[in-house]
């Protein structure tokens, strides 16, 4: 198991067809206890973003799934919604899809005084990001130095 829980394991195996039936990818799922309790939040995508209908329709289908299984013992809240505006980039691949874009980074090490760039991803290639920054300056680096990248809305 990735990531150690069953339910999210379980929830995986089934979606990710599902999903691919629809012409949607699993971004995320977590299963966890929140102030009002439990939550299993599914979170999807796709190339041309994610309609509420797209998560109607995941909702009903994995809404099925888990009661016909009876998977979860205890009451909670399902929640499928699409990664945002702002969403993270957790690898070059995904980086990939949204070269042309203003991102938000992060690094695990100052880089000329800073750790935080604002500025728009123009391209990765194998392992290397690259960001013009809004200060003017070009930023390149290995995927691995950024301790987190993600879209922005910022200019």
């Amino acid at each position: 198991m990735i990531d150690g829980n069953p339910i999210i394991e379980q929830v995986r195996a089934y979606v990710e067809p599902v999903l691919d039936s629809y012409g949607l990818i699993l971004h995320d799922v977590q299963f966890r206890r929140e102030t009002n309790g439990w939550v299993l939040r599914v979170v999807i995508d796709r190339e041309a973003g994610v309609t509420l209908e797209d998560c109607s329709r995941v909702s009903r289908e994995i809404s099925d799934f888990l009661d016909v299984e009876d998977a979860i013992e205890h009451q909670y809240q399902l929640e499928i919604s699409s990664p945002g505006a702002e969403r993270e980039l957790r690898s070059p691949s995904e980086c990939l899809r949204f070269v042309g874009a203003m991102v938000r980074l992060k690094l695990h090490h100052d880089h000329e005084g800073r750790k935080v760039f604002v500025g728009t991803l123009t391209a990765v290639e194998d392992e290397i990001i690259t960001v013009d920054t809004r200060e003017g300056g070009v930023l390149r680096m290995q995927f691995n130095d950024i301790n987190k990248i993600r879209l922005t809305l910022e200019t």
